[in-house]
């Protein structure tokens, strides 16, 4: 089933209408009814009872996002909370690893206190835990130097930062938050690879062909880099979809015709 996206947002939020100056823009947005004054909605162009939400040149009409435009900016706010909650995560990281680079001896002994506890009953299930990857793994960071947490702690930080900030310049549909969302995405994903050929999970893997996708979507639905006619065929295309600008050229076009 196709999803009508400008009707799904109109039913959430509201029409938005808007009166024309110019008669015969004017008198294709409008009609009256028994029951009043209607006026076609800039996003789903459905007829609205009740006074349009603004008036005046059609040049300064509201941009409203319909068809693939709206839907464009529904995939980029489902790309900017998924940036928000791994931003979060990575800043519960980094205050993990900053406490932890603060209190290395002290989670050192209790994490050796609580394998002494473990180690039998993990051997009477035939788990030897002084061979196991995960406690090599855990016990290898009880080595590292107090400086190089720290240096962790602020890489994280920094990286979140990026994340927290792409998450809002996308949610807000910013050009910038795209170009920027492109570059530091591409820049992750040799890192990315390197790390599923040393260990392969479920989770790298759907993490890849996410940041992969959304790369590759981005680029070309938003036009960057020139692709596609680069900015300025982004903005011809977004103010094509406009219902006052089909209205218009329709206008237009008959006018031309009729003479």
């Amino acid at each position: 089933m196709k999803i009508d996206w400008d009707r799904r947002t109109c039913a959430r939020r509201g029409h938005v209408t808007y009166a024309p100056d110019e008669a015969l823009l004017r008198a294709r947005l409008h009609a009256e009814t028994a029951l009043g004054d209607v006026w076609r909605c800039l996003r789903c162009g459905d007829f609205a009872l009740g006074a349009p939400h603004g008036s005046g040149p059609a040049a300064d009409a509201p941009l409203v996002p319909r068809g693939k435009v709206l839907r464009d900016l529904f995939i980029l706010r489902f790309l900017a909370i998924e940036r928000a909650v791994r931003g979060v995560f990575i800043v519960l990281v980094a205050a993990a690893v900053w406490r932890f680079s603060n209190s290395q001896d002290a989670v050192r002994r209790l994490f050796d206190e609580y394998l002494d506890v473990f180690r039998p009953v993990f051997r009477h299930f035939h788990y030897d835990l002084d061979h196991s990857p995960v406690v090599g793994t855990i016990q290898k960071t009880f080595g590292y130097r107090h400086s190089t947490l720290l240096l962790v702690a602020v890489l994280l930080l920094a990286y979140a930062l990026i994340e927290l900030v792409e998450a809002v310049g996308l949610w807000y549909a910013r050009r910038w938050a795209e170009y920027l969302t492109v570059v530091a995405t591409a820049a992750f994903l040799p890192l990315e690879i390197y790390e599923l050929t040393e260990h392969v999970s479920w989770l790298k893997i759907a993490t890849l062909v996410l940041n992969v996708l959304a790369v590759v979507y981005i680029l070309l639905a938003k036009r960057l880099f020139g692709l596609r006619g680069g900015h300025r065929a982004f903005e011809a295309e977004r103010r094509g979809a406009s219902l006052l600008e089909v209205e218009e050229s329709a206008g237009v076009t008959e006018a031309t015709a009729a003479s």
